[in-house]
């Protein structure tokens, strides 16, 4: 049985972190800035994975990891979404420009 060697999960690590980091800075909605967020933990995930498998001791130290990124990125957007009801609420807008007002 072939396997696939570590560059395609790295490359495809690369392309999904770029992309992220691409919307995550050029994007002014607040949702598809979390998205892009949330595409970039999954690259890094990814990469953990895949490091785990193909390391020079291969175990499964990177799964549990990648695991506990995975809570703390479901946790990151329980509260981010929380925050952006709240802000929705009073403001109806999402835009990441506006975000400056809560200080007033």
């Amino acid at each position: 049985m072939s396997t696939l060697p570590l560059q395609p999960f790295l490359i495809l690590a690369l392309i999904l972190f770029c992309m992220g980091l691409f919307g995550a800075l050029t994007k002014r909605n607040t949702i598809i800035v979390l998205v892009c967020i949330e595409l970039m933990l999954n690259a890094v995930n990814l990469n953990l994975v895949a490091f785990s498998k193909y390391g020079a001791q291969p175990d499964i130290t990177g799964q549990v990891f990648s695991l506990f990124s995975i809570t703390i990125a479901a946790a990151e957007v329980a509260v981010g979404m929380a925050i952006l009801i709240a802000w929705y609420r009073n403001k109806n807008s999402v835009n990441i420009d506006e975000v400056d007002e809560l200080k007033d």
